[in-house]
């Protein structure tokens, strides 16, 4: 009986933050509740759309999908069509379903999306990395030469700014000196002060030197590194305790690492198109129960995976066990055909 009471309060409460406007969008079905600003300020982001799920993105405040569109275009040639026009409808879908989020993280993907962008720069948030000529490169090593590459970048891509400059660093990232974590965050800086970059950030595949940069440079505000279906909060001295006190947004990298989720190629047709639509939202539901990351960030190839990438959102977050064990089965599957490049992702296992 006390059951059933506390379960009809529950009902009543829900439902009465329902009818006053304090569930947000595809919140409403998991309880989160917001102030009136907080809602007013999710309301008003870029390609709102009430099925669309939004988080904080750290001390940026901005509010990103949960799900944001990866520049990476993997299996794109599986398709006979133009490369522009699959870009440009690609994210037309992103918009169309609420997905609000663009990183770039190389020349090609730059000028690509904001060809798809053109007319439109408003309805998306957008980052970039030249990550061809910066501190990868030595050459690039240096403020002077970090914002000469950003410039050039911003000038071939037609933009005035973008709101995400994320410097694409070393894997592992402690291969750089000290001297140029000052350097990077001096031009990160710099590009901000300016105006050319709203939020500043870092990109790499390496734990310790992340937890590093964020604990001694409190300018960085959002980082991006590696975290598939079979990573997992370390039990003690997290990379994402760190993240949480210093109130950074995180980006989830190769989700689906890179590929070796899928059985198929992706192609239209596909015989384990099924199967391989229900591994991605399996993925992306396990990513979201972690609530230090901001949201995943996967490739998109066609329209039909924006749609998956929706569906996925309005799904039931949490696993039940037979949905567990399905993905435990895909995700050991994936480890055991790993390509060797990419064998470095068994170390990102524990975050």
């Amino acid at each position: 009986m006390e059951n059933n009471k506390l379960s009809r309060r529950k009902f009543i409460r829900d439902t009465s933050l329902v009818a006053g406007g304090m569930v947000v969008g595809a919140l409403a079905g998991r309880g989160y509740a917001f102030d009136k600003n907080t809602e007013a300020a999710i309301r008003k982001t870029p390609s709102y759309n009430p099925d669309m799920e939004y988080r904080r993105l750290g001390k940026t405040n901005l509010w990103v999908s949960a799900v944001c569109l990866g520049g990476h275009w993997k299996r794109v040639n599986v398709m006979e069509q133009d490369f522009n026009k699959n870009r440009r409808d690609v994210v037309s879908r992103c918009i169309d379903v609420g997905i609000n989020y663009i990183d770039a993280c190389c020349r090609s993907e730059v000028l690509a999306y904001s060809r798809a962008l053109a007319g439109r720069r408003d309805k998306m948030y957008m980052a970039l990395s030249y990550c061809g000529q910066e501190v990868r490169d030595e050459k690039y090593r240096t403020t002077k030469k970090l914002m000469e590459s950003f410039d050039s970048l911003l000038k071939e891509a037609k933009q005035d700014y973008t709101d995400l400059w994320r410097i694409t660093c070393h894997e592992p990232g402690g291969r750089h000196s000290f001297n140029t974590s000052c350097e990077l965050v001096a031009a990160l800086e710099k590009a901000k002060k300016q105006g050319k970059a709203r939020f500043i950030g870092i990109s790499s595949h390496d734990r310790r030197w992340h937890k590093m940069m964020i604990e001694y440079f409190p300018q960085l505000e959002v980082i991006l590194f590696p975290y598939t279906a079979r990573s997992k909060v370390a039990p003690k001295d997290s990379l994402f305790d760190a993240a949480k006190k210093h109130d950074i947004g995180v980006f989830g990298i190769k989700p689906f690492a890179s590929n070796s989720l899928f059985k198929g190629s992706s192609a239209p047709g596909d015989p384990h198109a099924y199967e391989d639509d229900r591994r991605a939202r399996l993925a992306i539901r396990y990513i979201l129960c972690n609530d230090a990351i901001t949201a995943p960030i996967p490739g998109l190839i066609s329209t039909h995976q924006v749609d998956n990438m929706a569906k996925a959102i309005k799904e039931r977050r949490s696993l039940d066990v037979k949905e567990k064990a399905e993905l435990e089965r895909a995700v050991e599957e994936m480890w055991a055909k790993l390509p060797p490049n990419y064998q470095w992702l068994k170390n990102w296992e524990y975050v």
